[in-house]
Order: structure tokens, then C-alpha cells, then sequence
């Protein structure tokens, strides 16, 4: 008696993968050893520089403002983006097998879109920040009130990890039948679709519309408010307060700078046409990079950031002497 044939659903159930294998940057072991060493120390020195923001925002009353506020929590959030990725990046480094399952890959791969999400609405609402105290001083005070900032960093934390709902999803429920090959260092969608057992298209330019509205949304609001604020600074009559006035947008417009220009390059289309090494590098950079630059970037071009960054370590050094 012959046995009835598998129908479709039976297949990809059989065939589906429960795992993936994170290819990284293959190289000798002891390249990776050192590869492991040197995003270690970039991965301490991330959370070493933002942690030292929200601490010092924190425990400086003088920084109790709404612009404070705000890169105090986006500092917050760059902690947790970098540790959706660099420590299973550093595990990958000393293991052999690259394994990640496929939960594990999926989780890592929503909460580092989250919080990439996250940070767009976070440089938003910091350029709508100053866009207010800069153009529209006297109603700065009534505008900007504490309840309109703690909205904002409500909404900021929770927008994200409901936008990012859909293209999760719909990527998470393709088929996949391998191979479970990924050639990356992070559970990246586009190579994730490539994966996949079917071709799905809609899939793809959903999940391509979504980024670039919100990219592309997001930077126009950005750059609009500090055009506006540029144009209100040229302006001002005295040269202090331009001085005072560009160093601040300079920080605000580097970071935005940093983060939208790698971002841009990687995902607006859901097929890049950029070289797999180069997709590494890219990814790197924002993912990496980014985050390190940044608080030296608040820190060092401000006044007010430096004097309570000194006060805590002054603080610190009189503990310890004591």
C-alpha cells in the first residue's frame, strides 16, 4: 500500500528551520580574538559614555529641562540598542558553531529595529526641542511643559515597538525551509527574505514602504526644524548667543547625521544592491559606531554636560579617597 503524499503545509513543517547559523566575520581564530577584543572595549565605552549622560542629567538639578530630559533618555536607549546586538556579536566571536535559534534571532532582530525606531522619534522630538527654545522663546515655557515632555518620552519609547509590529510579523511568518545560512553578524531582514522558501513580494515592499516613510518622514521633520532654527540663530542679534545657539544644533545635527546616513544607504530599498562585505560595514557603523560617537559628541561640545560630568567625577574621587 503506498502511502499518501505530503501535501505542502507537511513539508514546510518538516523542512522549516528552528535555528540559524550567524556567519559574522569569518576569519583565523585569532583574528577573531582580536576582533572580540576590540568591540568589547567599543561596546564598554558605549555604555561607559551614555550611562555618564543619564547619570549626570540625572544628578545635576540644573539639567531638570526638557532638552536634558530627552538626551537622557536617548542616552538610555542607546545602551539598550547596542546590547540588542554587540554582546551576541562578541559571543559569536569565540564560538565555532554560530548558532542562534530562531526565537533568539527573531527577538534580537525586533528589539534592534524597536529601539533603531526609537531613536529616529528621539532626534525629533530633541530638534522640536530646540527648534521651540530657539524661534519661540517666550512661549518656550508654555509650550514645553513637563507634562508635554514626559508625553514624549512615553510616546517615544512606545511608538516604536508598536510601528515595528507588521513588518516583524509578516517577516517572521514566511516560510523557511533552508538553508539557515545568515552572512551577517546580526539578524538582518533583508537577509532573513533572502532565506525564505518563497519569494514574497508584498512582504518585501511592505516592510521597504515602512522605512522609508519613516526615514524619510522623520529626517524631512528633523531638517525642517533646524532650518527653521538656523534661519532664527542668523538672526540673533548678538554673537554670544549664536555661538551658544550653532553649538548646540552642531552636536543635534552630527548625531542625526551619523545615524541617518549610514541608515539610509541600508534600508530604504528592500534590495540595497550593496556588496555583502559592505552591508557588514554599513550596519556596523549605525549599529556600532554610532552609539560610541555620540556621547562623546553631547559631552564635549557642551558646556553644561561637561560641568556635571566634572561634578560626578569629582563627587567619585572624594568616595573614594574617603
Amino acid at each position: 500500500m503506498t502511502s499518501a503524499p505530503m501535501n505542502v503545509s507537511d513539508q514546510e513543517h518538516k523542512l522549516s528551520v528552528s535555528h540559524f547559523i550567524l556567519m559574522g566575520f569569518p576569519s583565523i581564530p585569532q583574528r577573531q580574538l582580536l576582533y572580540f577584543g576590540l568591540f568589547f572595549v567599543t561596546y564598554t565605552l558605549t555604555l561607559t559614555g551614555n550611562a555618564a549622560i543619564t547619570c549626570a542629567v540625572r544628578a545635576d538639578r540644573g539639567l531638570h529641562t526638557p532638552m536634558y530630559i530627552l538626551l537622557r533618555n536617548f542616552s538610555l536607549l542607546e545602551i539598550r540598542y547596542v546590547t540588542s546586538t554587540v554582546p551576541n556579536m562578541l559571543a559569536n566571536f569565540l564560538s565555532t558553531s554560530k548558532f542562534i535559534t530562531f526565537v533568539s534571532c527573531f527577538t534580537r532582530f525586533y528589539f534592534f529595529f524597536y529601539f533603531g525606531y526609537d531613536e529616529g522619534f528621539f532626534l525629533c522630538f530633541m530638534a522640536f526641542d530646540r527648534y521651540l527654545a530657539i524661534c519661540r522663546p517666550l512661549h518656550y515655557p508654555r509650550i514645553m511643559t513637563q507634562q508635554l515632555g514626559t508625553g514624549l518620552v512615553v510616546f517615544g519609547w512606545s511608538c516604536g515597538f508598536i510601528l515595528f509590529l507588521t513588518p516583524f510579523i509578516l517577516i517572521s511568518q514566511l516560510p523557511y525551509c533552508g538553508p539557515n545560512i545568515i552572512n551577517h553578524f546580526v539578524c538582518d531582514p533583508v537577509p532573513l527574505m533572502m532565506l525564505s522558501c518563497v519569494e514574497d513580494t508584498t512582504t518585501q515592499s511592505i516592510y521597504s514602504a515602512f522605512n522609508a516613510f519613516f526615514m524619510i518622514g522623520t529626517l524631512l521633520f528633523i531638517l525642517c526644524s533646524y532650518a527653521l532654527v538656523i534661519l532664527a540663530v542668523v538672526r540673533m542679534p548678538t554673537a554670544a548667543g549664536k555661538c551658544k545657539a550653532f553649538s548646540t544644533c552642531a552636536s543635534h545635527l552630527a548625531v542625526v547625521t551619523l545615524f541617518y546616513g549610514s541608515i539610509l544607504m541600508m534600508y530604504v530599498g528592500p534590495e540595497t544592491g550593496h556588496t555583502v562585505k559592505m552591508q557588514k560595514i554599513i550596519t556596523l557603523f549605525y549599529s556600532v559606531i554610532t552609539p560610541l560617537c555620540n556621547p562623546l559628541i553631547y559631552s564635549l561640545r557642551n558646556k553644561e554636560m561637561k560641568d556635571a560630568l566634572r561634578k560626578i567625577f569629582r563627587t567619585e574621587q572624594g568616595v573614594h579617597k574617603i
